[in-house]
């Protein structure tokens, strides 16, 4: 039987999203930064029934030994960067059913602010909203910005991210009863203080007391979601999320990914399917095969090693940029980014060089699946994926920069995948939905009640709604 998954988009809101791209005529650098441009990209996604618009996002920067490289400024990596958070409100009110999933940290932020603007952004958008939970991006540059001096393992920060939630979850389902706000003129009661319960938090790492100032919205608690595949990131993700997004390099690697992130889901008391696995997908799409082929090597002559060396310092802390690329890289930890660090070094695998490590760098970057070809051989890719790993969604990456890979598979993918049942049948017009709905397929757009967080209700949340 074939498999109905969801489908998002990935962004970043800076000039490039990786690889630097944004010379190219097809690029975003001299248009990302205005309201309009995110706007007709949110709008198109919206009326072609993409489920949600995902926004990676960091304080931070890469660097080098504590100094940002001058190829970040003058090729514009990941540099400058806005803040998508602010932007939402004016994408919610341009479209319908487009959901927007954003990135946090549980390191430099607090749970009650976190928890706060996620709550107003629920009722913003109706129902649209979710949060990518990361234990950091870019570590060292951001914990110098914000004057951060504790040092925490890659580990130890995933514990201070459970607890993190654990706080956000207890404001968002345990303060407010369902019927708490009145609304009431007659008797002059905006809310009945009787069905507010504050929180008395008293952790290893927070602190909070009292009432959380924002009534429930659509879905109460945003979507949570995370992209950490690390060992540690794994178990977080079975603990907490109810989306969790890889970067499937194979078809074996991504299965094993989705069946350990679900036998860890049954292992925290929740079913298998309780936790939603995304995969992201760099698709090059052409009418033709060859004319794929061609679009696909303009984009990867935009690629360099210099470059990719610097985006493979920011992410992971390892500085590759003085060695000798013929020199076997040995086994290496990180604390700021082990995701990727795992990628090369494998026990019981060859250990690849200094150059095999930024050459493949250089094509995939933090990125998934790589498909090129024309429409049909691109929807067979795709259906391999999902039938051999088990995948619940794909994410679109793109090349260029602009929206124009997202358009293309669009117009000569999308349809084709509808005609097999892997996408939605595309309504007349967009429906409203809340993104729990369109992401994990719940009937009901609050937490479901087999997730961890269900345990702050004061009562039973209505099943459907």
């Amino acid at each position: 039987m074939t498999k109905q998954i969801s489908l998002g988009v990935f962004e970043m809101m800076n000039p490039n999203n990786g690889m630097p791209t944004w010379t190219h005529p097809l690029g975003k650098g001299d248009r990302y930064d205005t309201v309009d441009y995110w706007v007709g990209v949110a709008k198109t996604l919206d009326a072609n029934g993409v489920d949600f618009l995902f926004f990676a996002d960091t304080y931070g920067y890469a660097t080098i030994d504590g100094v940002m490289p001058d190829l970040v400024a003058k090729h514009g990596i990941q540099f400058p960067g806005f803040d998508p958070m602010l932007l939402i409100s004016a994408l919610a009110r341009e479209t319908t059913g487009l959901g927007f999933v954003l990135t946090s940290p549980t390191t430099v932020e607090r749970p009650y602010a976190t928890a706060r603007r996620f709550a107003t952004l629920d009722h913003y958008t109706g129902g649209r909203i979710g949060w990518n939970i990361v234990t950091g991006s870019s570590q060292a540059t951001t914990d110098d910005l914000f004057g951060v001096s504790e040092t925490t393992t890659h580990d130890e920060r995933y514990d201070v991210a459970d607890e993190f939630v654990d706080v956000c979850l207890e404001l968002w389902e345990g303060v407010w009863e369902d019927d708490a706000l009145v609304r009431d003129a007659s008797t002059n009661t905006f809310a009945d203080p009787a069905k507010l319960h504050p929180i008395d938090h008293e952790g290893a790492h927070f602190r909070a007391r009292g009432v959380f100032a924002i009534p429930p919205g659509p879905q109460r608690s945003p979507v949570l979601f995370q992209a950490g595949t690390s060992e540690r990131g794994r178990a977080f993700a079975a603990r907490n999320a109810e989306a969790v997004l890889i970067q499937g390099q194979t078809v074996a690697k991504a299965a094993a990914h989705v069946l350990d992130i679900r036998e860890q889901a049954v292992a925290h008391g929740r079913e298998p399917h309780d936790v939603k696995v995304v995969t992201g997908v760099t698709i090059t799409v052409a009418p033709t095969h060859d004319e794929a082929v061609a679009k696909r090597q303009e984009l990867e002559n935009l690629y360099t090693v210099d470059d990719a060396a610097v985006i493979f310092a920011g992410f992971t802390g390892v500085d590759l940029t003085g060695f000798d690329p013929a020199s076997p890289l040995t086994a290496i930890t990180s604390d700021q980014g082990q995701t990727l660090v795992d990628r090369f070094v494998r026990p019981g695998e060859p250990v690849p060089t200094v150059g095999d490590v930024l050459d493949d760098f250089r094509m995939r970057a933090n990125r998934g699946f790589q498909i090129t070809g024309d429409p049909v051989e691109v929807a067979d890719e795709l259906q391999r994926i999902v039938d051999g790993s088990d995948v619940d969604g794909i994410m679109l990456e793109p090349t260029f920069g602009g929206p124009e890979a997202f358009e293309e598979f669009l117009e000569l993918v999308a349809p084709i995948l509808r005609e097999r049942g892997m996408l939605a049948p595309l309504p007349a017009a967009p429906e409203p939905t809340s993104l729990r709905e369109r992401v994990t397929g719940a009937a009901s757009r609050r937490l479901p009640g087999g997730h961890p967080g269900a345990r702050f209700r004061h009562e039973t949340e209505p099943v459907a709604g």
